[in-house]
């Protein structure tokens, strides 16, 4: 199997999978955050709570540095797009899957926010049980045990190095803390800090002894925890993986010499701009979106992501790269932007981070909701191709059956209390300018990304022809789409109204449309009632 033809086995099953994975994952982090309340020092079982954060952690390690190894070995990335293509798991392994998820979600419907704290020690085995469920299922859903076992034939202590590597660098970054208290690194942190403040404002508060900083009012005392050390962590992690993966093809010393410490120097002025842009938050926007933004996952994200920055800029680089190993030289795979599978599945993806963005940076999250809009037209924009082969003319069917979809939506919903303090700051234009905004992507963007992963792929993928196929086509599609909204049953319901209007013609406009005519009703009565928490 040549490359490209790898790249299409993975881009056809795996990816689709491991893109889920991710929603669900972002799903369970966000909802956990937002409609619970759970404090591990208020749990009375602080070790076990704060061991599902590292597990957390881990989870995004183990699959950035598994996807560092597949880039480097293609036969280990022909074998695995082999076995997924070939050898896919049963439905029974997909309603395992199902049924540890709807097992993890539980608890937030079972038992109100305010005391999850005092029952957590019984939530607690509930959790793990719903993650193991979910996990197994995942796994074996996207190949068979017997498939897996054949691929790890040869590389299971590859993989097991790998896994146990990433099971480290968590660890690593509590360990590597006290290099916040280095004299030389607070110091030179803090007068990179005072020199950018003092471009906006000449009351700068610089206390590294204390390391505390801040400006015009807003102080903060920035703890190992949120220094931004897991940078530097995490840009050594992915490079010595890196180095050691593609050492036929680097020039080491110029990468351990030069880019290394060119690319911890990058990860320090990052941090540095990112503490300074959040103090002038702080001072001048919001004190609670600068200290979200302090917090430890909102950290986690950016410098993964700088991380992985770091690692194309080298790939592409002809001064860390070997002659015969220049990127030129290498065998182009198609653009991904091309493939109908990936334009289905990636926007939901940048949707659902820009949800998890604004939620660790904003305060009151909605009004972050601009920046989810930009996201969602770039990533729609990028998949233009396979947009544009579903944006066909609707039934006139699926405008009545969505306008039915808003009204009990609208007449469903609960009395909301008042409007945020957050949105009494923002002046006329701004508001006008966010809401118009927050119309835009209720209802011509969300429908589209929405019906083209749960209706386009999800239940495509199920759906065989066969009634019992199309009854689970159905029920996970519809599931999976009240996982990611608030209102579970009347989301599961319209997802059903959805399936069926797609089922019927077998044209995904019939769904989008409807989609797309229940959020313009129901932003519409959001927009006369000024209820901006009916979208």
């Amino acid at each position: 199997m040549d490359q490209s033809s790898a790249y299409n086995g993975i881009t056809h099953r795996a990816l689709w999978l491991g893109a889920l994975f991710v929603v669900e994952l972002a799903a369970l982090v966000a909802a956990f955050q937002v409609f619970s309340d759970i404090e591990c020092r208020a749990t009375g079982i602080e070790t076990a709570c704060r061991g599902l954060r590292w597990l957390t952690l881990w989870l995004v390690c183990v699959a950035s540095l598994l996807g560092v190894y597949l880039w480097a070995r293609p036969e280990a990335r022909a074998g695995f797009a082999r076995i997924t293509a070939t050898a896919p798991g049963g439905r029974g392994w997909v309603l395992l899957h199902g049924v540890g998820l709807l097992v993890t979600f539980a608890p937030l419907v079972a038992a109100p926010a305010a005391e999850m704290n005092q029952i957590f020690h019984r939530v607690f085995p509930v959790l793990c049980a719903g993650a193991a469920m979910a996990t197994a299922g995942g796994l074996f859903w996207l190949a068979r045990p017997g498939a897996w076992a054949g691929w790890l034939t040869g590389r299971a202590a590859s993989i097991l190095a790998i896994c146990g590597f990433a099971a480290a660098i968590p660890g690593v970054v509590v360990l590597a803390g006290p290099i916040w208290t280095v004299r030389a690194l607070t110091d030179v942190t803090s007068i990179a800090v005072y020199l950018m403040l003092g471009l906006f404002s000449d009351a700068v508060t610089v206390n590294p002894d204390r390391y505390i900083l801040g400006t015009d009012g807003f102080l903060v005392e920035v703890a190992d925890s949120c220094s931004g050390i897991e940078g530097l962590v995490l840009i050594t992690a992915f490079l010595a993986l890196y180095a050691m993966l593609f050492r036929d093809e680097l020039r080491l010393r110029r990468f351990g010499l030069v880019i290394w410490p060119l690319a911890l120097l990058a990860s320090w002025v990052f941090n540095t701009v990112r503490i300074t842009a959040l103090i002038l938050i702080g001072a001048h926007v919001s004190p609670e979106l600068a200290v979200n933004g302090f917090h430890s996952f909102a950290g986690w994200i950016m410098f993964t992501g700088l991380a992985v920055g770091v690692l194309i800029v080298v790939n592409r680089s002809r001064y860390a790269l070997q002659h015969d190993a220049r990127p030129e030289a290498r065998p182009a795979l198609p653009p991904l932007a091309q493939d109908d599978v990936a334009g289905r599945i990636v926007p939901f993806i940048v949707f659902a981070l820009s949800g998890m963005l604004v939620q660790a940076f904003w305060a009151e999250p909605a009004l972050g909701y601009p920046l989810q809009v930009a996201l969602m037209l770039a990533a729609l924009w990028w998949a233009r191709a396979t947009v544009a082969r579903y944006l066909v003319r609707p039934s006139p069917l699926s405008v009545v059956a969505g306008l039915g979809v808003g009204v009990v939506w609208i007449v469903t919903a609960t009395p909301t209390g008042p409007t945020p303090e957050a949105f009494a700051g923002l002046g006329v234009r701004a508001f006008a300018l966010w809401a118009a905004l927050r119309i835009l992507g209720t209802v011509a963007l969300v429908p589209v990304i929405e019906e083209m992963i749960f209706r386009g792929y999800v239940q495509a993928r199920i759906e065989r022809g066969t009634p019992l196929s199309r009854v689970a086509a159905i029920a996970v599609s519809a599931g999976l789409f009240a996982l990611v909204h608030g209102r579970w049953i009347e989301a599961a319901l319209a997802g059903v109204v959805f399936s069926l209007l797609y089922m019927r013609t077998g044209r995904l406009a019939d769904a989008i449309t409807a989609h797309a005519s229940a959020n313009a009703m129901i932003a519409a009565v959001a927009l006369w009632r000024g209820d901006w928490a009916l979208i």
